[in-house]
């Protein structure tokens, strides 16, 4: 989707480009980067097929030593209070204390919203997909984060659709998705554990197909992204990919093939394409400025 809104305003901006390529800062890195551990380990947890209180806390710790290194990270010199929407820039124009009061105010409003709503929320998801016929995991898998971010979604599009933002827009997805394979992920065990009452472990046996397809998919969006650019054959291609699992489930296992020999072959591209990798070479040199 960042891909095609960026293409099509690049068009009516009279861009000459026929197949743009939507290009990221170095200082991108660290986003890029830090999805890689909580995919890693949750590799082992798919392995495994449970989720226990002890995988949520090395889930929480992989999110606070990243939400570390982003503040370790220097700002932009050109980054402006332009550059965000209408209401967080109200609030960043208010003095201290207004802010502060706005700011848990703003999460205390959406956290009444989410606690009045995601029960209808739930029971609608699973009656839609009884309707159309689709399995209730993987419709609520793929198109309930769909419509559960969509505010995200119109923000990343519009950023997209700005002049040289696209970076932006695929790193507000990324960052998005450390804070689900680490955050959300780990408040399923300590949730399911609060309700019984006792600490208890979440079977995934029954479901390690689709979180491999997941887990996949994540990964290569990570080695896609690590030289920098995104590009049209990438982006259509995982569009592709992800909607013919979609549409034909029993197709999901050659899906996920699919994914890794595409994954291995990127990575084995590295060999003869030095920049493939760049991000991953990139990261510690970010540290290590911001340490001097």
């Amino acid at each position: 989707m960042i891909w095609v809104v960026h293409a099509l305003a690049q068009r009516r901006r009279g861009g000459h480009e026929r197949w743009p390529v939507v290009r990221l800062d170095e200082e991108h890195a660290i986003e890029v980067v830090g999805l890689t551990p909580p995919l890693a380990y949750f590799a082992w947890i798919v392995y495994k097929g449970t989720l226990d209180c002890w995988d949520a806390a090395v889930l929480l710790a992989l999110y606070a030593a990243y939400l570390v290194v982003l503040n370790r990270l220097p700002p932009r010199d050109h980054e402006a209070i332009e550059d965000v929407a209408a209401v967080p820039r109200a609030v960043l124009r208010m003095a201290p204390a207004p802010r502060t009061l706005s700011l848990l105010g703003l999460f205390l409003a959406g956290g009444i919203g989410i606690y009045l709503t995601v029960q209808p929320f739930l029971d609608s998801m699973i009656g839609l997909a009884a309707v159309l016929g689709i399995s209730q995991f993987v419709f609520i898998q793929w198109v309930a984060p769909f419509l559960s971010e969509f505010p995200e979604f119109v923000s990343t599009s519009n950023w997209a659709r700005s002049r040289g933002k696209a970076g932006m827009a695929l790193m507000n997805m990324v960052s998005s998705n450390v804070n689900q394979w680490t955050v959300l992920a780990a408040m399923i065990p300590l949730v399911y554990s609060a309700s019984l009452g006792h600490p208890a472990t979440v079977p995934l046996h029954e479901h390690r197909a689709e979180l491999m397809l997941t887990l996949l998919q994540g990964a290569l969006g990570v080695i896609l992204l690590a030289n920098f650019e995104f590009r049209a054959h990438e982006a259509l291609g995982l569009f592709a990919l992800w909607a013919l699992q979609f549409a034909i489930p029993s197709w999901r296992e050659g899906v996920a093939i699919t994914y890794a020999v595409w994954l291995v072959v990127e990575i084995g591209s590295a060999t003869w394409r030095p920049g493939r990798l760049r991000a991953f070479a990139v990261f510690p040199r970010l540290l290590s400025r911001r340490a001097e």
